[in-house]
């Protein structure tokens, strides 16, 4: 892979001095783009019980096929503490309900990661890019039941049809969204490359 590639930015330190500033400053100027577009898709979205259709997670799609886990789930983090504190405020939950948008971030990302080459990048990849964001999806989804679960026992509300009974319709929105968010990260994504790679040479 280049040495000029978004993914070699991963492991480098982030607080460097000279001509390593102006790099660090265009970092948190992305993750803080993609943080607001994350809790603008959020609050743009569908809800009925414990059922939510959202487009949320496309920026931490793109995120993650550029940029790699680490940036990806950090997004994540930000995006979701942001729409906790403004959907319901700091609770006894609120640190749980941020691990399921980071796991979908860190299992794009790391997928990403892995299965980039110098002359294939994972957008390139239309069966890679969709497996691994159904995959993504059924961990997420399974998380977030978990996370319910802890929340109906904490605040006394469980029961096995309200925490379970809808659990195959999340699973088949999960999917199915999964598909309609990768099939627009992809150009996306390669846009966004190709514009960077121009800039770099």
């Amino acid at each position: 892979m280049p040495k000029n590639d978004s993914f070699f930015q991963e492991g480098q330190p982030f607080f460097r001095s000279g001509k390593h500033f102006y790099g660090n400053v265009r970092i948190l100027c992305r993750l803080s783009i993609l943080t607001a577009l994350y809790v603008l898709l959020t609050m743009v979205s569908i809800r009925a019980g414990n059922l939510r259709i959202t487009f949320a997670s496309l920026p931490l799609v793109v995120c993650a096929l550029l940029f790699g886990p680490w940036q990806a789930a950090t997004v994540a983090l930000m995006g979701e503490f942001m729409n906790q504190m403004l959907s319901y405020g700091f609770t006894a939950t609120t640190a749980l309900w941020l691990i399921p948008p980071a796991v979908r971030a860190l299992v794009i990302g790391a997928a990403a990661v892995r299965a980039s080459s110098a002359r294939r990048m994972p957008e390139d990849r239309p069966v890679f890019c969709y497996v691994v964001c159904a995959l993504a999806a059924i961990a997420t989804t399974v998380c977030n039941t978990a996370v319910i679960c802890v929340d109906a026992l904490i605040y006394h509300y469980f029961t096995p049809v309200l925490i379970y009974g809808d659990l195959l319709v999340r699973l088949g929105t999960g999917l199915l969204t999964s598909v309609v968010v990768a099939s627009v990260a992809m150009p996306l994504t390669h846009l966004l490359r190709r514009q960077q790679t121009a800039r770099s040479l």
